[in-house]
Formats: structure tokens, sequence, C-alpha cells
């Protein structure tokens, strides 16, 4: 289980790193003075709003495929590519806050590292399976 923790622990700071997005969205909620339920009405909520969102919707594809690309290939490549995840997301997030064009650089980082660890623990259980 040792060769794991650096994964695991990568796996914990994506659920730390939720956790400050969602304070954040919370903190915006409360400044703009659009309290939830409601969701729109200021440029900058629906921004926190939708990069919180968008990085909960990227964590089904991500954390499965980091922890097979561990199980497969590598613990220590997958925790290194989960924190160019992680990276990647804090840029994205930023990014967003500020100015919506400014989140593709953080985008693009996250989606390599993804589909990194994706294909490639895909391409190494379909090589172990037919061989």
């Amino acid at each position: 289980m040792e060769r794991y923790y650096p994964v695991a622990i990568v796996t914990l700071l994506c659920g730390l790193l939720i956790f400050a997005m969602a304070l954040t969205v919370a903190r915006t909620h409360s400044k703009t003075g659009i309290l939830a339920p409601a969701m729109t009405g200021d440029p900058l909520l629906e921004r926190a709003i939708r990069a919180h969102s968008n990085t909960l919707e990227w964590l089904p594809i991500f954390l499965p495929a980091m922890w097979l690309f561990a199980i497969y290939w590598s613990a220590a490549w997958a925790a290194g590519l989960g924190l160019l995840w992680l990276v990647g997301r804090v840029a994205y997030f930023a990014g967003y806050l500020s100015a919506p064009l400014k989140r593709y650089p953080g985008f693009f980082t996250q989606a390599v590292a993804t589909f990194a660890l994706l294909l490639g623990a895909l391409g190494r259980i379909i090589y172990l399976a037919f061989s």
C-alpha cells in the first residue's frame, strides 16, 4: 500500500481543492448579495459557480484514470500527473474568476494530464488483457 501514498495524497488534495472552490462560491454569493439558491445575476458569481461545477464534472474522469494508471503503470507518475491536474485546475479556477478567456491555459493543462492518465491506463489494460 505504501507505493500508493502519493496517489492517495493527490486524491485528498483534490477534495481540499473542491472544498476551497465551494468556499469561494459561498463567499462570492455573499459578496454579490445574491444568496443561494439563486445562481445568476452577477457575472463573477456565475463564473465562480461554473468553474467549480466544471471541476466537479472532470473528477469522475480524472480520479479513476489516475488510480488505474497508478495500479497498471506507475504510482509515482500517476501522482505527478495528478499534481499537474491540480495545478491546472487551480489556474483554470483563478483564470475564470478574473476573465473567461483566462481559463484556457489551466483547462489545457488539466486536460493533457487527464488524457495522459486515461489513455495510459486504458492502453496498458488493453495490452495486458490481450497479451
